[in-house]
């Protein structure tokens, strides 16, 4: 499953390689996609770190995996990846990096701790207060039969169609929806196509869906575990950042015989400047975000919907996307704000009391449940109770756990409020009347922290699209030019993934600079009799 940790150390001439002690790469934007491409870049296309130079308009590096605050003001996380055992790319680069105490690699890590503490829910689903363990899927026979049509279907016959267009409304009502939508982030007006990459891409995975059965996990929050990793080895090789710089715009040479990035627009603290893009040098673009224009609310007040039309990743991508149609349609993504925003929030907790009770609810520790979704919820709200501590140097006596919503318009069942328009107490308040605890509400809510974050894109990658609204990641007869992150079309994986992201990277990068050293293929369980068998035999176990 897991690549070697890095390539031959023999230098790149004795292994055929171009020398590139000259040449410069700008990577736009400082996620993980971004990350892992100046790893890529350096262990196995031999660019010196210091020729690297990310360039990132916030004040820190990770993108959409954050983890951040304190005990005192609360800690935050906007979402939590989940992982598996099938993540070529994610762990081929992470066997290259050391933990951050550098006892072993993160990939290692990783893979140790998933055998310690391995997921089985045995409350998957929440009903009336009450816990069902291994939730019946409740599929009818007609249900099974569009599931199965759907994953041999060929993409293009489902066009630009969504979900709700290839199932009758009951399918939305049973148990495999529910899970299914709330372990995803699924709605029925996204994509079909995305759909059907989903169950054809975990199709391994549908026996034992109903106790999670596969997901994985770091060990802390993936901005700990992974991201802080990740900037320590490229602080070693000296590759150079640049925050605070917004880029605005990309100008090219645009001709029959040469298409290439000639200049970056860098935009810092309202000063704009040029960096001239030599002929031997690369630019490498995170296009769109989905956590751009994301806000925080607090215990008493809820996070605001952030005002559109600001400079970032997606006015970057309009910008050099009018005119050049193999650039993408940004628009399919960015237009939608009410198909893909929702809601999460993090909780900091002072008290053992909520920790206590819903492990004793659950019959589940911290960290081996997963995700807990409570299918009366207007809102289909979710939680995950993570392993603690969830944040390096958290104290012993905090937990934090984390939660979202799908249906952010509909008012709650107790707290008469649509979900965006709730403090973090109203947000727990919520919770507690779901999970019947009035008699410790005061207690807990006395001692909570509770932090709302709106975000507007945060399901945008779902969103229905037609061929070409996503760019390849190199774009045909540019030379210079590279495109990463969750809006590039990669046949077979799947966006909302740290894979996705990954995979991304390595593509761009082996194709840049014509290396051997392409992402591996995804994994694709529907060739595995074994996983055939156990898939239909799940999806047909408990029909109605």
């Amino acid at each position: 499953m897991v690549s070697p940790a890095s390539p031959p150390s023999n230098g790149p001439a004795e292994r055929g390689l171009k020398n590139r002690d000259d040449t410069k790469v700008y990577l736009v934007g400082g996620g993980v996609a971004a990350l892992a491409a100046a790893v890529f870049l350096i262990r196995d296309g031999h660019v010196p770190g210091k020729n690297i130079t990310i360039l990132e308009a916030l004040d820190r590096l990770g993108g959409s995996l954050d983890g951040a605050g304190s005990p005192e003001g609360g800690y935050v996380v906007r979402g939590g990846r989940m992982m598996e055992a099938e993540y070529r790319c994610t762990y081929d680069l992470f066997s290259s990096i050391p933990t951050l105490d550098k006892s072993r690699t993160v990939t290692e890590e990783i893979l140790a701790w998933n055998r310690i503490l391995q997921t089985g829910s045995k409350a998957r689903l929440v009903r009336a207060g009450k816990k069902i363990d291994t939730p019946p899927f409740g599929l009818h026979e007609s249900h099974i039969l569009a599931l199965e049509r759907l994953t041999l279907e060929p993409e293009g016959l489902l066009g630009s169609s969504s979900i709700a267009d290839q199932f009758d409304t009951s399918f939305f009502e049973t148990n495999f929806w529910l899970m299914w939508c709330t372990t995803f982030a699924f709605q029925p007006w996204h994509s079909a196509v995305e759909f059907k990459r989903y169950l054809a891409r975990f199709l391994h995975m549908v026996d034992g869906f109903a106790e999670l059965k596969g997901i994985m996990r770091t060990v802390y929050n993936q901005y700990d575990s992974l991201v802080r990793p990740l900037k320590a080895w490229l602080d070693e090789r000296g590759v150079q950042y640049r925050y605070g710089a917004r880029v605005t715009h990309l100008a090219f040479t645009d001709s029959a015989t040469d298409r290439r990035v000639e200049r970056i627009v860098v935009d810092t603290a309202g000063r704009a400047t040029d960096i001239a893009v030599g002929a031997d040098d690369y630019v490498i673009v995170t296009l769109g975000s989905m956590t751009e224009a994301s806000s925080l609310g607090g215990n008493d007040a809820p996070a605001p919907l952030a005002p559109m039309g600001g400079g970032g990743a997606w006015s970057l991508w309009r910008s050099i996307a009018q005119g050049r149609p193999e650039f993408g349609a940004p628009a399919a993504f960015a237009d939608h704000v009410d198909l893909s925003k929702w809601l999460s929030f993090t909780a900091t907790l002072h008290d053992p009391t909520f920790f206590d009770r819903v492990r004793d609810f659950t019959g589940n520790i911290p960290g081996e449940g997963g995700l807990i979704t409570f299918a009366d919820s207007n809102w289909l709200m979710s939680i995950v109770l993570p392993h603690q501590p969830h944040f390096i140097g958290q104290p012993d006596d905090i937990t934090v756990f984390w939660g979202y919503g799908l249906h952010v318009d509909r008012p709650g069942n107790f707290v008469a409020k649509p979900m965006a328009d709730c403090s973090g107490r109203e947000l727990m308040t919520e919770l507690l009347g779901h999970l019947h605890l009035a008699a410790d509400q005061e207690k807990i809510l006395g001692a909570a922290t509770v932090i709302p974050c709106m975000m507007p894109f945060i399901t945008s990658q779902f969103l229905k699209r037609s061929k070409g609204d996503r760019p390849a990641v190199v774009p045909a007869g540019w030379s210079n030019l590279g495109f990463i992150g969750q809006f590039v079309e990669l046949p077979d994986d799947v966006v909302f993934t740290v894979e996705y992201s990954v995979r991304s990277a390595q593509e761009a990068v082996a194709t840049l600079l014509n290396l051997k050293t392409h992402p591996r293929p995804v994994y694709k369980g529907a060739f595995d009799p074994r996983v055939l068998l156990g898939a239909v035999a799940a999806l047909h176990a408990q029909p109605i």
